[in-house]
């Protein structure tokens, strides 16, 4: 029976509440023989919930919103799974889409395969890549692999199978990676969505609950196709030496909803980034974001969890080290906890955040120092009269510059930041005014003010 480790996860897909990490693990930073796809250096992810997305609820409606997906300027499409939902032992009324009845076919009530196809060859026409969940840890108690392949199942004490260890997926049951029928049965699956589908990655639910010499054997053959994206749901750097491009920033989550709690500070947020650059293996990228389909259901909504603090912590999701998520409705300032096992839809609308989540996303991609992985620039921490509420740095090269400074408390503050690297005459991100910044420059700042400056 495999081993289970849940210390790295930062919210069980089904509410059943883990044990956080509070800090990276202390290793020397590794290199990686991953290479990400040159597509990628700039991408911005949009994830789609599908169910919720539009009333009817499938593919040919997200499809016919694709031009207004790419106004925002996303990269990457990230589907919530596409698969039958199992309806042994289902939770609510639809179930959740995390218990996968068949990995190698599209639930009926999202529409067909062929509708699927449509679906990506529309987005690569507007140039978007599409990756999909995949939940490899586990299926649905219906899958046809719990009659045929018995054995590919771990059992209890009992000697009967069971749902994942430690926690309430009551709905699925728990897959044996130490059979090599099943590494062989779910890298096909993996390789199909690839080869004849067109698909251009995964997003991999729970990833380190599956053994990582599975990722690894993998990604190599789904390269062989065409280069793929592969974003892991947790958090250990060695994912990223041979298997995965991105990872799940949930220490950046949580430091962020800390000093929204004032639990934590602005010095919390900046050891991060420098364990970051120190501790992960060279061009890893960290996935931060405000909101997902877990935060959104289990924990709140953004109002909820970050208040006045939001526009800041969105911004600084952007500006800082990490590859950006934003979940569908956020552009419309979606304020509704989505009902994760029923039809529950995204309170759709014009909304303020539609023009600065396009201002941001249009500011990554056409900024070099800001661009994911390797192709950026590491942000340089400057020094700040007020390190426990004010976050200042510098990402920059020989060509350009983005200084960020971002006032984290709920107290308006004259602060002095300083440091060499910052010197020079800036435009602001805000207005169409300019600045010049020089190596001790004082600002005033409101409670949860950024300012953002561009050379």
């Amino acid at each position: 029976m495999k081993a289970i480790y849940l210390t790295a996860l930062a919210a069980f897909l089904w509410g059943c509440q883990p044990v956080s990490k509070t800090a990276d693990d202390p290793a020397p930073q590794t290199e990686s023989s991953v290479q990400s796809p040159e597509w990628a250096k700039d991408a911005v992810i949009y994830q789609i919930n599908t169910r919720q997305y539009s009333e009817a609820g499938t593919f040919k409606a997200v499809e016919a919103d694709l031009a207004r997906i790419k106004s925002l300027g996303v990269d990457i499409l990230w589907f919530m799974p596409i698969h039958p939902i199992g309806e042994a032992k289902r939770k609510g009324s639809m179930g959740s889409p995390y218990a996968v009845k068949d990995f190698q076919a599209v639930n009926p009530d999202l529409g067909t395969l062929e509708d699927f196809k449509s679906l990506v060859d529309a987005a690569h026409a507007m140039d978007m890549k599409v990756i999909i969940d995949w939940v490899a840890n586990h299926t649905a108690w219906d899958n046809f692999l719990i009659t045929e392949h018995p054995e590919y199942y771990t059992r209890n004490e009992n000697g009967e199978m069971q749902h994942p260890p430690e926690t309430d997926w009551y709905d699925v049951a728990d897959l044996d990676y130490s059979q090599d029928g099943l590494r062989d049965y779910m890298a096909e699956s993996l390789l199909y969505w690839v080869r004849d589908v067109g698909i251009d990655g995964y997003r991999c639910d729970v990833a380190g609950m599956v053994p990582t010499d599975f990722w690894n054997s993998v990604r190599p053959k789904l390269d062989a196709i065409k280069p793929v994206f592969m974003l892991a749901e947790w958090q250990e750097p060695e994912l990223h030496e041979k298997a995965f491009d991105a990872s799940y920033a949930w220490r950046w989550k949580e430091i962020m909803q800390d000093i929204v709690k004032g639990k934590a500070d602005a010095t919390d947020m900046a050891g991060y980034y420098t364990d970051y650059q120190t501790q992960w293996p060279k061009g890893a990228m960290r996935m931060s974001y405000t909101e997902n389909h877990d935060q959104n259901t289990w924990d709140g909504s953004t109002g909820e969890i970050y208040g006045d603090s939001f526009e800041a912590v969105l911004a600084l999701s952007f500006v800082g080290d990490g590859i950006p998520l934003i979940y569908n409705g956020q552009e419309a300032g979606n304020q509704k906890r989505l009902e994760f096992f029923e039809k529950d839809l995204i309170e759709w609308g014009n909304h303020p955040d539609e023009e600065l989540i396009t201002k941001l996303i249009d500011l990554k991609e056409s900024h070099s120092v800001l661009w994911n992985g390797e192709w950026g620039e590491p942000l340089e921490v400057l020094t700040s009269s007020y390190p426990r509420e004010v976050l200042s740095f510098v990402r920059k090269d020989a060509n350009s510059a983005i200084v960020g400074v971002f006032n984290l408390s709920d107290t308006a503050l004259d602060v002095q930041i300083s440091g060499e690297a910052m010197q020079g005459k800036y435009k602001t991100f805000s207005s169409a005014g300019s600045v010049t910044l020089t190596p001790k420059t004082n600002l005033s700042l409101q409670p949860w003010e950024y300012r953002i400056y561009i050379r």
